[in-house]
């Protein structure tokens, strides 16, 4: 395994230290505006963000774009993955290093993680974005796309290495230390009842594909368990913020700048 510092620069970002972790992520855009924070999904890194990045470095806020451990160029980690560590290093991302209340714009793992966080440490969060993710099992729509990953489809496999392997400071080896830990999590996670997120707070816009993995039903559940969560549905699929970044982009934007009106009459 490679080893890599905190304080290293590397394709335009620099690595941290997120309590004894190593964690790279790219930060820009105007230090004075509001923090936001890009939260990938799996086998994501902040390469998939990079239409975003764009649009809001450009609009005035101040973008944090992290790769998790085992993620992108962010070494990974003895032990499994699992939803609680995930959170429990973001909570310990936005403490140490983003240091101030921050936005949270979570795609389909990445949103699970943000939920997370604004459950237990809602003092770190002002609003959120979640978009394509389920919270339960029930949330699928598209089993079988699971089940490419889960029965490790060779096409499946070597498409998501081909990301892994240029950037990965553990060596081309390591993608597959990291498949199984990915699968393996994938497998008994996220089980989580709607109801257990019915005391976060935070103003947040669900965000549906119409033609995307996640069932409709179960986000707009979700949306209506928050109390203030709104819902929203694009045309795309379960790579919308890469597909259709001209919907998405200006939607997010406009939510995180105003209350959307809570009645149709003055």
């Amino acid at each position: 395994m490679s080893s890599v510092t905190a304080g290293e620069q590397v394709d335009g970002g620099v690595y941290v230290d997120v309590d004894g972790r190593r964690v790279w992520h790219f930060h820009g855009g105007d230090p004075s505006g509001q923090a936001i924070v890009l939260l990938h999904g799996a086998f994501g890194s902040a390469a998939t963000w990079g239409s975003q990045i764009a649009d809001f470095t450009g609009v005035g806020l101040n973008v944090y774009a992290p790769e998790r451990s085992g993620h992108g160029h962010s070494p990974d980690h003895d032990g499994p993955f699992t939803y609680a560590d995930m959170a429990a290093e973001t909570i310990d991302y936005l403490e140490n290093v983003v240091s101030t209340p921050a936005h949270l714009v979570g795609w389909s793992d990445g949103a699970v993680i943000a939920l997370l966080v604004a459950r237990q440490r809602p003092d770190l969060v002002n609003r959120m974005v979640l978009v394509a993710n389920y919270v339960n099992t029930d949330g699928q729509e598209a089993a079988e796309f699971f089940s490419l990953i889960q029965q490790r489809n060779p096409s499946t496999v070597e498409f998501l290495r081909s990301g892994y392997v240029p950037i990965s400071p553990d060596g081309p080896d390591h993608f597959d230390v990291v498949y199984e830990k990915t699968v393996a999590m994938l497998s008994r996670e996220p089980e989580y009842d709607l109801d257990d997120f019915a005391d976060v707070a935070a103003p947040t816009l669900v965000v549906a594909a119409d033609r995307g993995v996640v069932r409709i039903e179960h986000v707009l559940a979700l949306s209506r368990v928050l109390p203030h969560g709104r819902f929203a549905v694009l045309p795309g699929t379960h790579i919308l913020p890469v597909e259709s970044p001209e919907l998405f982009n200006p939607l997010v934007v406009s939510f995180l700048a105003a209350d959307p009106a809570s009645h149709w009459a003055p």
